[in-house]
């Protein structure tokens, strides 16, 4: 028997909340495969489990909080090698029942698609395809079919009634936010995709290569449009297309179009958050909202912040040249890398090659005195549902623009998603805070302690600005970005914080066709 034990998620957690056991008592486990997920005051986990076997027992309930490397669970090793010695014979002897392949029949016996087309067999009940997930349920009211054969719509919940080969993928199937709301601006449904990620999970290239189905009528990847198309009288309202948010934040900007889609289709502009739901019982006219561990953890940290002597130093960047650099390239490396090309990290970019210049902001303060870092690691705040999270790009002077836009993307979905790995917390130097995509333009933000500074990007707006030319001052309408420097003043003073604010602001302004991108 093997124990699993609370892992440590973050330099500083001492604890975990078990947030939901994605197995129970008798299911197999294969090692790496995602057990549980675990709530702390810094993320939500999926905890894979580090063995293989069968899951034995489950020592501590969902809802418990379990100090590090305290026994949460059983595994039986044994159990497993069981369980996969038994299931090579059921499959032996399951093999000669199964039709034979014709000469053309090439098809991969894994690939989910070619599952899903093959003919059913005829047992006295209707079977799923082997590409749908064991957990499908039926889509929901909008995705209805019309067919006489079909349960109606406003059937119960789970209902399996429907033709499983109509709606090849799970409508409940995992995502992160980001790919949420790029089936949302393409009106698709998740009943639609065929998720490749773990556990069923669908990804922005699933959603991606089922767009492009749509476009060309051909199966991409393992998406057929054909068999994920909504049955007919099917009513799906796709949002239109609008304006992103002016700095197209990879923290918190849309999912993209996918490559391939009309040119026409853009990012739909995040909605402003309205804040959780509070429901008043009947005749109270107050109510206590309990604290979650996000939100406990956020007042731990900002009161702990607040006790650091800030001074703010503030200027407007022209980057009127890096929209134009950005507009320019943004459509072709989005048809090339199948994410859209962000404002941030450029930012980051340039915040990188200007701590190098000025290392006493890229330190931690401790009593003993400034702890200076060689490496460069930038925290990305990322705004989620309820609070607040900095995950870590590390080594970012030694990455491209196109390696910090693919690291920034990839770590925001995984925050969102709340299935954030180990390395992608803690151990940051310095920070960048971009506010501008909820239309902020002017921020005063707050140190994330030990770090000593923080810089936040407000929103670009176009402005009436004096230019000089060689034939005098002009009025011209330039793109203005205000950028704000946090400083904590134990570590260093305000002419510190201008000088690597200035060298920022000199960075982002000279971004030019010369800039390179990989």
């Amino acid at each position: 028997m093997a124990k699993v034990t609370m892992p440590q998620l973050g330099e500083s957690v001492a604890e975990g909340t078990i947030g939901k056991w994605l197995k129970k008592p008798g299911d197999h486990v294969a090692k790496y495969e995602p057990l549980l997920e675990v709530i702390t005051d810094k993320v939500n986990a999926e905890v894979p489990s580090p063995f293989e076997g069968v899951l034995k027992e489950i020592l501590v309930e969902e809802g418990a909080t379990v100090p590090n490397n305290a026994e949460i669970a059983v595994i039986d090793e044994a159990g497993g090698a069981t369980a996969a010695a038994t299931a090579a014979p059921a499959a032996a002897s399951a093999a000669p029942s199964a039709p034979a392949e014709g000469p053309e029949s090439k098809a991969d016996p894994t690939d989910s698609k070619a599952d899903a087309a093959a003919p059913p067999p005829e047992p006295p009940a209707p079977a799923a395809p082997a590409s749908a997930p064991e957990s499908a349920t039926a889509a929901s009211a909008p995705m209805a079919a019309s067919s006489p054969s079909a349960a109606p719509s406003h059937g119960p919940a789970g209902s399996d009634e429907r033709a499983a080969r109509e709606l090849p993928g799970n409508a409940d199937a995992r995502m992160t936010p980001a790919v949420r709301r790029l089936l949302r601006e393409h009106g698709l449904t998740a009943a639609m995709i065929v998720g490749t990620g773990g556990g069923g999970r669908i990804t922005r290239e699933d959603v991606s290569d089922f767009v492009e189905s749509q476009r060309t009528g051909q199966p991409v990847g393992k998406q057929n449009a054909a068999e994920g198309a909504a049955p007919a009288g099917a009513s799906v309202t796709p949002v239109g297309p609008g304006r992103g948010a002016a700095t197209g934040a990879a923290t918190s900007a849309p999912a993209p179009a996918a490559a391939g889609a009309a040119p026409a289709a853009r990012a739909a502009a995040p909605a402003a958050k309205a804040g959780p739901s509070i429901a008043f019982p009947e005749g109270a006219d107050e109510v206590l909202v309990p604290m979650t561990q996000m939100r406990k953890g956020i007042a731990a940290q900002m009161t702990r912040a607040l006790q650091v002597p800030h001074a703010y130093v503030q200027m407007e960047v022209d980057v009127s040249n890096l929209v134009k650099f950005r507009d320019r390239n943004k459509r072709d490396y989005q048809a090339r890398e199948g994410v859209s090309l962000s404002f941030v990290p450029f930012v980051v970019k340039a915040a990188a090659e200007a701590l190098k210049r000025h290392p006493t902001f890229n330190a931690h303060w401790t009593e003993q005195g400034l702890l200076a870092k060689r490496r460069v690691n930038i925290g990305i705040a990322v705004a989620l549902d309820d609070g607040l999270i900095v995950p870590v790009i590390r080594d970012v002077d030694d990455l491209s623009i196109h390696g910090l836009n693919k690291a920034i993307a990839e770590v925001s979905d995984r925050a969102r998603g709340g299935h954030l790995r180990v390395d992608d917390f803690g151990g940051g130097t310095f920070t960048v805070d971009n506010t501008g995509w909820l239309g902020t333009n002017l921020v005063m933000p707050i140190i994330n302690v030990p770090e000593v500074g923080i810089v936040t990007m407000d929103r670009i707006t176009k402005r009436p600005v004096v230019v000089e030319t060689p034939d005098g001052d002009v009025i011209g309408v330039r793109s203005i970005m205000n950028m704000v420097l946090g400083v904590d003043h134990r570590a260093n003073d305000g002419a510190g914080g201008a000088a690597l604010l200035r060298d920022i602001k000199a960075w982002l302004e000279n971004v030019g066709t010369e800039t390179p991108i990989y």
